[in-house]
């Protein structure tokens, strides 16, 4: 091969032409035997090299690992949160296989105007627990539901499962819903604090990093093997397979669904810049902060 190729699509049928015109006629069979001779064969490209490398990577995946080791030795609780890949409710296909007896005809265009709604699922894995909250939703990813999502999983489980805490590490990506650069999210943080009572402390991945969040490959790639093949008619359809999610480490998967509607568009209230209680790290403030409950 010429120096620099690495790759080609040609089929052995278009090998064997192009051969033939060079004048060094070759038989797919010969082709074949060759290219293993070589060790070339059929790959898939791999996500393997990043996009970018921020300066700080590594000491905020160092701050990320000391935090956790301090909140788990405490006893206090670590969760790790995500919005998995948005859905279409309606008969839309999905990839996978499922036993029928028939060939199972799905639409051909995934047009939203012919859907009955589009599935946001917001992930929660409690860490030491291994235990995932899944809530769906059908508006929009704001930063409100992702904060009601975290609010119905200490409501549920966090409050019994860590009766004497008083803090809550957070882990998330730096984008979407829980923006780092976002005070509308710090806004609607701020709200939940003292909504639950306890000090919530944010640490962010750095950019390019969100495949290290926990819930990434620890929660989300069970759900979609759970789901495989299955078509989303209904919302509730969603919800019944999702649970199904397990690990025989002992993964467990709750599904709930917030009816809220969560509006697009909104802004900060005046003057919450100046009179937030959003303490921020001294050590790299724009990925680490706490939101402190307010007393009323």
């Amino acid at each position: 091969m010429r120096e620099g190729v690495l790759w080609t699509n040609l089929s052995l049928r278009e090998l064997s032409r192009r051969l033939m015109t060079m004048g060094t006629p070759a038989s797919r069979r010969t082709i074949r035997r060759l290219l293993r001779k070589l060790k070339v064969g059929r790959r898939t490209a791999r996500k393997k090299k990043t996009m970018g490398h921020h300066p700080d990577r590594n000491e905020q995946f160092e701050n990320i690992s000391r935090l956790r080791q301090e909140y788990e030795t405490s006893g206090d609780p670590v969760i790790s949160i995500d919005t998995k890949k948005k859905e279409l409710l309606g008969n839309f296909h999905r990839d996978g296989q499922t036993y029928t007896q028939q060939t199972v005809e799905t639409f051909d265009h995934d047009f939203p105007s012919a859907s009955q709604g589009k599935l946001i699922p917001h992930g929660i894995l409690d860490m030491a627990n291994n235990h995932a909250s899944i809530h769906l939703n059908t508006s929009h990813d704001t930063g409100e539901f992702c904060c009601d999502s975290i609010a119905l999983w200490w409501e549920e489980h966090g409050r019994s499962a860590y009766p004497s805490a008083k803090q809550l590490l957070i882990l998330c990506d730096g984008g979407g819903s829980n923006s780092a650069t976002q005070y509308l999210f710090k806004e609607d943080l701020q709200r939940l604090a003292t909504r639950l009572g306890i000090e919530l402390r944010v640490a962010h991945y750095p950019p390019y990093c969100s495949k290290h969040n926990p819930i990434e490959h620890r929660v989300f790639p069970h759900i979609t093997r759970a789901c495989q093949g299955v078509i989303f008619h209904t919302l509730e359809i969603a919800r019944q397979f999702i649970e199904r999610a397990k690990t025989e480490t002992g993964l467990r998967v709750t599904v709930r669904v917030l009816e809220k509607v969560y509006a697009i568009g909104r802004k900060c209230v005046e003057g919450f810049k100046a009179g937030m209680k959003i303490v921020f790290d001294d050590h790299l403030p724009k990925w680490n902060y706490r939101a402190l409950p307010q007393v009323t």
